[in-house]
């Protein structure tokens, strides 16, 4: 159930917030200065009478605009589940709080300049899919967590946090040089959290699936392709699965992320721009930097790359598999499958041809597991890596087939499941299973792509249907329009969240001022009215059809010119970002 009910409570005076702990025997209060923006500790003592108060359920973080600075809380919240006995949350509502009370100190472009950041802030954190523990570490895996030493067990969740995975990081910038404070505030990751209380056999035991999206070159579907120069890969996310049972504890963990090395496919009004390979960057030494902290983090690597081998995607493969040759690393392995070509005409059962090819090396890799006294009794050796074009929809086909194939194991290891028994008998747990990872398809969907995820007929049922591949075209739309239409806004507004743009109060002109080109509003107009003259001249024919037939021809003509211009300089049309370089788009 969501609630408001919060473990703060917030005080709002003229000059100062103060934030207290309400389920905290702590005497300690956070005040912030609403004035100087200074962050220090009172006591509860301190904190006016008179001061208006409110229950929240946590701090987001600060982030500066043009109007000064905002305090960003939570104020709804529901309960996802209990994580091996640590309460996770989902971040359901929040307020966007001014420290100043005016913003009459701004001339009207800085208004409205404000109003829109504000507006952009608001759309991401409204983006399903923020979770929070208070006393438990979202941001690493069980295999990680395991491997630490006293001194990591002793740091606050803000110190210790993976900071690939902590969306508010930008936020809590302020926060981070105060050591004093972090008790006050906690990471928070997005993604996806599902945590399932099921049962085989008799035995109830906790089903757990933890997707973390990587704020490191994050955005949306077409603005954020490929790598940085740091080796960070878009729409990266790190995927664990896990089990508890008996104080028994397993974990399987798989990443997916872009292609890694420089190309892009900007949106240009065609449903499926052509991908372009950088040619003027080193791809080489972004692609070892990707793959060096891949293995450090999650030892070998298995890529399975989904995408097309012809076509406009088949550049692409021929670079992936050279790079991976080129680099010479024995702890990567390349495996090209052709999804679409192999799984044509509804033929999903071919999918196990790539299964039974990586079983061995699966078998090999394990997975992480626990016994009931603590004890490690095997650790993940390597990670599959997959990805198609955008890392949603066969790239989630894929991992829930891999990681169904790990929980076989583990819950045979356990003894939930007795030998010969398969967990696609387990009716009850087999339907939780399939919704589980279909739900987790179409909350990574949503946040890179703006709509729900494509094939999860096959995920939720273990077939494709014909209604599937319906709703499959239906989402493909509504993608090609949000692509085109909106995803600028909502790339500015995920670089803006994350610190990626960072507002600067002196400036009078920012980039949302940029005036729009010509073309932008001429060409629609003239098409829109040369297509309605076109209609028109139809249905009200003249005396002649000869008269009629040439007026349609005329204005028939200067709409399809018209629309072939504006398709020709498609780029001029698409809702582009405004608060990035170009150079790091392209």
């Amino acid at each position: 159930m969501a609630s408001t009910a919060g473990s703060f409570r917030l005080h709002t005076t003229a000059e100062k917030f103060y934030i207290e702990q309400s389920d905290d025997d702590s005497v300690d209060v956070l005040v912030i200065d609403r004035v100087s923006t200074e962050m220090s500790l009172t006591v509860r003592s301190d904190v006016p009478m008179s001061a208006e108060t409110m229950p929240i359920c946590g701090l987001m973080g600060t982030i500066r605009l043009p109007a000064g600075m905002y305090l960003i809380v939570i104020t709804k919240k529901m309960k996802v589940g209990d994580l091996l006995g640590h309460a996770v949350w989902k971040a359901l509502n929040f307020d966007i709080i001014s420290y100043k009370k005016t913003v009459l100190h701004l001339n009207d472009d800085q208004m409205q300049d404000n109003k829109t950041f504000v507006s952009m802030i608001s759309s991401v954190l409204h983006t399903d899919g923020l979770y929070f523990a208070t006393d438990y570490d979202l941001t690493h895996s069980l295999q990680r967590l395991a491997n630490t030493s006293p001194d990591f067990q002793d740091m606050s969740l803000l110190e210790r946090a993976d900071q690939r995975f902590v969306w508010n990081g930008h936020l809590l910038r302020e926060f981070m040089t105060q050591p004093e404070l972090h008790r006050f505030v906690y990471p928070v990751v997005h993604g996806f959290i599902t945590i399932n209380s099921s049962s085989i056999n008799g035995k109830v035991f906790e089903w757990i699936i933890i997707s973390r999206r990587s704020c490191f070159r994050a955005g949306v579907r077409y603005y954020v392709r490929g790598i940085d120069s740091e080796g960070h890969a878009a729409n990266f996310v790190e995927t664990e699965q896990i089990v508890q049972y008996n104080n028994y504890k397993a974990s399987f963990v798989q990443t997916r992320g872009s292609i890694p090395f420089y190309w892009s496919q900007r949106p240009n009004l065609k449903y499926k721009p052509k991908p372009q390979i950088s040619k003027v960057v080193n791809h080489l030494d972004g692609f070892q930097r990707h793959f060096d902290s891949q293995v450090v983090l999650y030892g070998k690597q298995v890529i399975l790359n989904l995408i097309n081998q012809k076509g406009s995607e088949k550049p692409l493969e021929l670079a992936f598999d050279k790079m991976v040759t080129s680099s010479g690393n024995g702890m990567i392995k390349y495996i090209a499958f052709d999804f679409h070509k192999e799984c044509s005409r509804m033929r999903w059962h071919r999918l196990q041809i790539l299964l039974d090819s990586v079983s061995e090396i699966q078998d090999e890799f394990g997975y992480f597991l626990v016994d009931a006294e603590g004890k490690v009794l095997m650790n993940q050796e390597g990670t599959f890596r997959s990805n198609c074009m955008d890392c949603l929809d066969r790239t989630n086909v894929i991992q829930s087939l891999l990681a169904r194939r790990a929980l076989q194991s583990q819950l045979q290891k356990m003894g939930l499941l007795h030998l010969g028994q398969k967990i696609e008998d387990q009716t009850d747990f087999e339907k939780i299973y399939k919704n589980a990872w279909a739900d987790n398809a179409d909350a990574c969907a949503k946040q890179y792509a703006g709509t729900g995820a494509l094939k999860t007929d096959f995920t939720r049922t273990g077939k494709r249907t014909v209604w599937g591949a319906v709703m499959d075209g239906w989402n493909s739309a509504i993608r090609y329009y949000k692509n085109n239409f909106s995803d600028g806004y909502r790339q500015d507004s995920i670089d803006l969240f994350l610190g990626n743009y960072a507002v600067d109060e002196a400036d009078w002109i920012t980039p949302l001022q940029d005036p729009k080109d010509w073309k932008f509003l001429t060409l629609p107009i003239v098409m829109v009215v040369a297509f309605s003259m076109c209609i028109i001249c139809l249905l009200m024919a003249g005396d002649t059809w000869t008269e009629t037939l040439a007026y349609v021809l005329f204005w028939g003509t200067a709409s399809v010119l018209t629309g072939g211009l504006i398709l020709f300089n498609g780029r001029d049309f698409v809702d582009a970002p405004k608060l990035v370089q170009k150079e790091k788009l392209d």
